[in-house]
């Protein structure tokens, strides 16, 4: 999903080549970042410091309030900057510099596109303001820290990670993290409503969704960068230039992008790379149907069966998890990744 449509007439090329020509493209926007830089942001930077807009001017009819975060270039100096920038790191390279506790082959800005900048793909200077708060998940009050946490154990699969989990709690992980989403929502009042927080909520379609349109939509505008497969891409060092979306080395049961709407408002605005909003609703809403009925590693909260655990904490989503697809009962869980 993270690369526009070839041309219909171009040669097809083998996973070798597409890979070593994906890894130029990629290796040339921003010195080698993964999955970022759309024109949106470029014109987003008018606010350098990171101030909140005029309001009485660009303040959206649902009173949300515009924000842009400060550019990378005004990141301090001295340990307050270290930590900033060691957060950021984090973010784009978890794998790397949080390997002990990464168990698949994703980042956080897989999905908190620009090192957590980009709006509507749950920027992190919007949920920087909103903690602590309440969540349904867990059911009780959430610091940023019991947050994060939270995407370790399900989005970064801890269970498979070296250390079998997420970091322990007060590790200093989470301490540069949270440095880093503190300076990039500075300007923003603890509380405010931004414009782009979160997710596109995209409406439901009359015919709802259907995974085997979706399975045309993914081979169409989906596969060039992620593989038939789902298994992504990599480059010749093994570096993941593009995520699996699903198989070993992807999110878990537990993560929020199982639930289909998510990953359909997710990809509606974001995808396929650099081309987003041009998915029409119902081919968003299908693509991600497709993604989320295939396989991938167990939920870490199951305890029993699957059918129990369903009960417990997928009754109330719009997830695949506990259905039988093709003869396979989804929430079984794929072998560990090797």
């Amino acid at each position: 999903m993270n690369h526009p449509e070839e041309p219909a007439e171009a040669e097809p090329l083998s996973d070798l080549k597409k890979g070593q020509n994906t890894s130029r493209g990629i290796y040339a926007i921003a010195g080698g970042v993964m999955l970022f830089a759309f024109g949106a942001l470029v014109a987003g930077v008018i606010h350098s410091h990171g101030e909140q807009a005029d309001t009485s001017k660009s303040a959206p009819a649902d009173g949300k309030i515009a924000f842009t975060p400060p550019p990378e270039s005004k990141i301090p100096d001295g340990p307050g900057g270290d930590s900033i920038r060691h957060g950021m790191a984090i973010f784009r390279n978890t794998g790397t510099e949080a390997a002990q506790y990464v168990g698949n082959g994703l980042t956080c800005s897989n999905c908190h596109l620009d090192a957590g900048r980009k709006p509507l793909s749950a920027p992190m200077w919007s949920a920087w303001v909103s903690y602590p708060q309440y969540r349904s998940k867990n059911k009780k009050m959430n610091s940023m820290e019991d947050r994060l946490n939270g995407c370790f154990s399900y989005s970064m699969n801890g269970q498979g990670s070296p250390s079998g989990g997420p970091p322990p709690k007060g590790d200093p992980i989470y301490t540069d993290l949270e440095a880093y989403f503190h300076w990039l929502a500075t300007g923003a009042a603890t509380g405010a409503k931004l414009e782009g927080a979160g997710f596109l909520k995209l409406k439901k379609t009359p015919l709802g969704y259907d995974r085997l349109r979706g399975q045309v939509v993914y081979q169409q505008h989906c596969a060039e960068c992620h593989a038939d497969d789902g298994q992504g891409r990599t480059d010749l060092n093994s570096r993941s230039i593009f995520p699996p979306l699903w198989g070993p080395h992807s999110y878990n049961w537990g993560a929020g992008m199982t639930q289909v709407n998510n990953a359909a408002g997710f990809i509606k605005v974001n995808m396929p790379l650099g081309a987003g909003n041009t998915l029409t609703d119902q081919q968003a809403w299908d693509v991600a149907a497709w993604i989320d009925s295939q396989e991938r590693p167990k939920d870490p909260r199951q305890k029993g069966s699957v059918a129990d655990n369903a009960k417990a904490f997928h009754n109330k989503e719009q997830s695949f998890y506990g259905k039988t697809v093709d003869g396979h009962l989804l929430g079984t869980g794929t072998p560990p990744a090797h």
